[in-house]
């Protein structure tokens, strides 16, 4: 199997590298800390894997392309997972996102996935084979009003895996999006509010690889999580918005 993973440096990214990485499996990397992305490449080399790494800005569309057709002309990538992913959030003080921050968030979340499966689809397609995984988020399925501009980003992705399975499917290709809740990460850290349901970013990443391996197309972890948001869908909005109001996501100040 030869995959590659975006955010690898740390969090749900580098616990995926961890979960696949064994004797016959070529790991490529991608992330911008080089430290953390060269210990999260030993710890896989140690567990049997071939891994190649590469420091690149998800955001950077041409650097991302030039990159990821040279490693798949060297060894044809069966996997592809879009996993690097930001978030900023209102402040504790009542502050907006702001423009800027809210563009970052979308550029990487969703553009920078974007750039990690545009260019390979001719290759998966002409294939006919292969998978590609997008990490999104169970806040695709409700904006909550502390994130919009993650909100967005994760709806948007989740959209466009959607409707790329459907594309793909006929061409031998699968997608499997997949939503995660909360799981220990420093994303979540920064979150001051309850955390419910919340996981490990091993067990998360233990239930996509089981996922991938099994050839679903969604993966909600945990199921509970998503079944709530996804539910309060079935009220109406003025009760919704009540709702998440009573149990707000609020991010802590970034300073």
């Amino acid at each position: 199997m030869n995959l590659v993973i975006t955010g690898a440096s740390r969090g749900l990214g580098a616990a995926l590298a961890r979960q696949w990485a064994a004797p016959g499996v070529d790991l490529a990397l991608i992330g911008r800390d080089a430290s953390a992305l060269a210990a999260v490449a030993a710890d896989c080399a140690a567990r049997g894997a071939t891994t190649r790494i590469a420091l690149l800005d998800v955001r950077d569309a041409e650097a991302m392309a030039a990159q990821l057709l040279a490693w798949d002309d060297a060894r044809p990538f069966s996997l592809v997972v879009a996993n690097a992913g930001v978030t900023a959030g209102t402040r504790p003080d009542g502050g907006f996102e702001g423009p800027a921050a809210a563009a970052r968030v979308l550029a990487v979340n969703l553009q920078g996935a974007l750039n990690l499966v545009e260019p390979l689809l001719p290759r998966l397609a002409g294939r006919g084979a292969g998978r590609i995984v997008l990490i999104a988020s169970v806040a695709a399925f409700r904006g909550l009003p502390d994130s919009p501009a993650y909100c967005a980003s994760k709806a948007g992705l989740w959209g466009y895996g959607e409707s790329l399975r459907a594309l793909l499917g006929p061409r031998g290709v699968g997608v499997t999006n997949v939503a995660p809740g909360f799981f220990e990460s420093a994303m979540s850290e920064r979150f001051v509010a309850r955390q419910p349901f919340k996981l490990s970013a091993e067990a998360v990443a233990a239930r996509v690889a089981r996922a991938v391996q099994r050839g679903h197309g969604r993966c909600i972890a945990p199921r509970r999580m998503g079944y709530v948001l996804r539910g309060l869908e079935l009220l109406p909005p003025w009760a919704v918005d009540r709702l998440v109001r009573l149990f707000r996501f609020k991010v802590s100040d970034q300073g």
